[in-house]
This record gives C-alpha cells, structure tokens and sequence, in this order.
C-alpha cells in the first residue's frame, strides 16, 4: 500500500514538471504567435510614412501654368540673387526691375510656332543624337550627331535647307520675345542682345547615351552659359497631345511651379540662381522647343542668323 502511495507522488510530481514544461514553452512560443502582427504593424507605419512623403512632395508642387488654358500674361516676382544683381550693376538699364518668371500665350501666333517646328524637323532630320535629346543651333550650326555634333552649315545635304523666309520668320520670333522682355521686366530694349545658344531642342524617349542626353538635372542657366541674362522659351509642341512629360519645373524652397507646354507658349526668366530648374522627362511623343536667350554684355551679343551663314 506504501509503494502505491509512493508511486502516486511520483506520477503526481511529473505531471508538474511537465506541466511547467509546456508552460514554459508556450511563454516561449508567445512571442513567435505575435510575431505576423508585429510585422504587419510595422509595414502599415512604414507604408503610411510613405504616402505622407509622397502626398507631402505632391503638395509642393503646383501648376503654375495649364496647357489647357490660354494665359494672356501671368509672372511670379521672386527675390534676386546676389550674384546676379551683381553683375547687372555694370550694365546701364539692363537691371530687371524685378527679378521674375513670366508665361504669356500671346506674343507668339501658332502659325508663328509651325514655322519654326517646320525648321526644327528640317533640321533635325539630318541630325539625331544617340540618346534622347538633340539640338540645332542658329548661330554656331552645332547640330547632334550620334554623340558628337556636327556644323550643319557645312554638310552638303543641309546645303540651303533653310532660305531666307526662314530667317525672317526667326527674326520677327526674335524681335517680338525681345521687346516682351524689355516690357514685363523693365529694360531698356536697346540695352538687351541676341546671345549664344540660340537653339532648337527635341526631346524623344530614348534612353540617355552622354552626358548631353541628361536634360532632366536641375541647372541654373547663368552657371551653365556666362552669356546669358535673361531666357526664354517657346513651345513648339503641346503636352499631353504631342508628347508626355516634359514639363518645365521652377524649384522654389517652398514649391515647384511647373509650366506645361503649349504650342507657342512663352515662359521668360531671369537667368540668375533665383530661376534653379529642370525639365521632367519625356515618357511618349516627341518634345520640340526653342531656347532665344539675350545678354547685357555686348562681348557677347550675336547677329541674327541668314543664309549667309552657309559656307560653300
């Protein structure tokens, strides 16, 4: 009877021990069960964090101007650089009176802008870079040619493919951007030059090849040509008809304004580092433009190009 109890105990004290044993192992196991919701947990904060970057990145932008919407004139008064007004000091009635970008749809007809998409395709048909993005420069004759350029005045198949209705249909471009500039910034007319590159662009969805190909970096055009002073834009294609992407974004500390655009749209800005900017890039179609940008410094002033730039 005595050995029965004994046993008894005995059976009873290892149903205890292996009771604390399988508790002991749930406790360990506890933090595994909860392991898939602390992972959950994680990605839902990690995933809201990222919306609340992106929405926060959305928020900074805004559209400064619609290629929807016709803009008789619209302009944006930003504080200059220092550097900028710096310079400016040595030329008389050259100063903006303010520093500034300015959009307007009307100085420039859409039968004004065909002509010159007309030259720019002329042009650019003989050319073409490697990469996506391809000029054609008046005034030197620089044209993109696989990855180098090429003086489109000297080939023989460019050989008077421009006539002297051409010209003219740049000059008159020239004169209207140029006395559009003297208005809304406050210069003298006389006081402003034509100025080195005078160019057109076109920008395809090929992938970049050289460092030319790499339009999308944020510039300042006043680092990127000394000449330049102030500089204009004119659209020869439409966005989100001829082509996708391609917008002109100004960067601000606060907000970007993006300028979408139109054909025969005219964006104007001081070339200083208070105009920091970039072009987004283009994902379909074809983006033609012109870049007409003028120098107060008449070392660097440049005549308007003519058929006499061809040499034979």
């Amino acid at each position: 009877m005595s050995e029965v109890k004994k046993r008894s105990k005995q059976s009873i004290s290892t149903d205890k021990i292996l009771e604390s044993e399988e508790k002991k192992a749930k406790e360990k196991a506890s933090p595994n069960k909860n392991l898939p919701l602390r992972i959950l947990s994680r990605t839902v904060v990690i995933f809201s964090l990222l919306i609340i970057v992106y929405m926060s990145a959305k928020d900074r932008t805004k559209i400064f101007a619609k290629q929807t919407e016709v803009i008789p004139g619209k302009g944006l008064i930003i504080e200059c650089s220092s550097e900028y007004m710096k310079e400016l000091d040595e030329y008389e009635g050259c100063a903006p009176k303010n520093c500034k970008r300015y959009v307007t749809d009307t100085v420039i007809s859409t039968k004004e802008a065909d002509e010159l998409l007309n030259m720019a395709k002329r042009g650019l048909k003989h050319g073409g870079s490697l990469g996506g993005a391809s000029i054609l420069d008046l005034h030197s004759g620089a044209l993109s040619k696989g990855s180098n350029f090429v003086n489109f005045y000297k080939l023989k198949e460019m050989k008077n493919i421009f006539d002297q209705n051409d010209f003219n249909t740049f000059r008159v471009v020239k004169d209207k951007i140029k006395y559009a500039i003297a208005h809304h910034f406050g210069v003298q007319p006389t006081k402003i030059y034509l100025t080195y590159p005078t160019f057109f662009s076109e920008i395809s969805t090929k992938k970049a090849v050289t460092i030319h190909d790499e339009y999308w970096h944020p510039h300042v055009d006043k680092e990127s040509y000394k000449s330049f002073h102030y500089t204009t834009l004119l659209y020869l294609g439409d966005y989100n008809i001829d082509f996708k992407g391609g917008q002109f974004v100004f960067i601000d500390s606060n907000y970007n304004y993006t300028v979408e655009p139109r054909k025969g749209r005219l964006s104007m800005f001081t070339s200083g580092a208070e105009n920091l900017h970039h072009v987004q890039k283009v994902t379909a179609g074809v983006r033609y433009a012109m870049t007409i940008s003028f120098t107060c410094n008449k070392n660097y002033a440049i005549a308007d190009p003519g058929v006499e730039k061809y040499i034979s």
